[in-house]
């Protein structure tokens, strides 16, 4: 019997943001090692390389791609959007910002503030900082271990957080509001901020023993996954500041997590070239994404230097995971096909997020610019909408002991 291997699709490009020419070509220092969507979809940011960062209002952002087509040169004059005015004009009518960050940009992440969610500190009264329910901020992780907060809708900077002693490699919000920060950073430590506190530094979380990649929140803000050099997948409850438990299975240094929107499913990337789906309630691997065939041995994992996976993202319908590698290629997959459904052609590709509805995926490159594709659209099913309502409230044990049949209970697990 011949098998067939199933059809791959080649991804449709949107658009690109060419970063503006360096003034002496510089060869270091121009990379976008971060892209990132504001919660509301409201605003796209990137890290243009030479400290710079370039904030556009997203759906404007596309508008200018249909109308002139794929390609977009950021310094283009006819393709400029509104400026903010000095004044700080009007908050609900999104402008473009260029922001200069002082340093080289590693990090970003958008927050977004709820004031009924509480800050943790006591004396409430003395802070310098009252934000409301519209309120929009863009943390900015640097090269010299500074991390900068800045009003998305003024350009203005509005924090300077000094604690680390090395790069800031990533930062992620609480997606509850909170507006707490947690910083990740190859001083080997993570570090929680309290920005509803003007930026008070809560708790240092201790327990990698190398550089720290990433971090990533889960959706109920209760746990925190961090990633890093020596194979380092660390779970931490964030109620307790305590280390929940280490994932054991990668064999090369992780760089890149993400939580699926029901928290159910943690994906995670490495330089052993592949991709994992975990359970983070057990630490169980569920599914093994490859990008290198057969998949190298243990000891030769560190090895494939062309198949270095640099980044995961999970799509916001649960069901598709984007990866980008060194091998000049980004791939979607879905998380019960072991086979990528979607493929694009990128050079030099260092980071990849999708856009907050889901139908597009970013991905920054060494030269600083930005590359759109759209994504796989899938209508999901009644199933894995029930799934995904039932796993946002219930972790796996839970699941487990429900009065119903196995078959049922592997799906809900997603084992099936």
């Amino acid at each position: 019997a011949f098998f067939f291997p199933p059809k791959i699709y080649e991804s449709r490009t949107i658009g690109e943001l060419l970063a503006p020419a360096a003034p002496f070509d510089k060869k270091c220092g121009r990379e976008n090692w971060t892209v990132a969507f504001a919660p509301d979809g409201s605003y796209f940011a990137w890290s243009q390389g030479h400290r710079t960062v370039k904030l556009v209002p997203w759906s404007q952002c596309l508008q200018n791609f249909l109308l002139h087509g794929t390609k977009n040169v950021t310094n283009s004059s006819s393709l400029r959007l509104p400026r903010q005015n000095s004044d700080g004009g009007q908050k609900n009518k999104p402008r473009e910002h260029i922001i200069d960050c002082g340093d080289i940009v590693w990090s970003l992440a958008f927050g977004s503030s709820v004031p009924e969610k509480q800050s943790r500190c006591v004396n409430i009264e003395w802070h310098r900082f009252r934000f409301g329910q519209d309120q929009l901020l863009l943390a900015t992780g640097l090269n010299n271990g500074r991390i900068k907060i800045w009003d998305v809708y003024t350009g203005k900077l509005l924090l300077n957080l000094v604690d680390h002693t090395e790069v800031v490699r990533d930062l992620t919000f609480a997606p509850d509001g909170s507006l707490i920060l947690v910083s990740a950073s190859r001083d080997k430590t993570l570090r929680v901020w309290d920005l509803k506190d003007d930026g008070n530094m809560m708790k240092v979380l201790r327990g990698h023993q190398n550089w720290v990649y990433s971090c990533a929140f889960s959706p109920d803000s209760s746990m925190l996954c961090s990633v890093g050099a020596s194979k380092a997948v660390f779970l931490w409850n964030m109620d307790k500041y305590t280390m929940i438990r280490k994932l054991e299975g990668h064999h090369h240094d992780v760089v890149a997590c993400d939580f699926s929107p029901d928290g159910a499913l943690l994906a995670t990337a490495s330089y052993d070239t592949r991709v994992y789906i975990w359970d983070p309630h057990n630490g169980d691997i569920l599914m093994e994404f490859g990008h290198l065939f057969p998949p190298p041995t243990p000891i030769f994992a560190g090895g494939a230097n062309d198949r270095w996976v640099r980044s995961v993202s999970f799509s916001h319908d649960g069901l598709h995971i984007a990866s980008l590698a060194d091998d000049k290629m980004v791939r979607f997959w879905r998380i019960d096909e072991d086979y990528p459904v979607q493929v694009a052609s990128l050079s030099n590709g260092l980071c990849c997020a999708f856009s907050t509805d889901g139908s597009v995926l970013a991905a920054g490159t060494h030269d600083g610019s930005v590359y759109f594709w759209a994504t796989p659209r899938q209508v999901p099913s009644l199933q894995h909408l029930c799934r995904m309502s039932i796993r946002r409230v219930m972790p796996t044990q839970e699941v487990q002991e429900l009065p119903v049949p196995s078959k049922l209970l592997e799906f809900l697990s997603y084992r099936i």
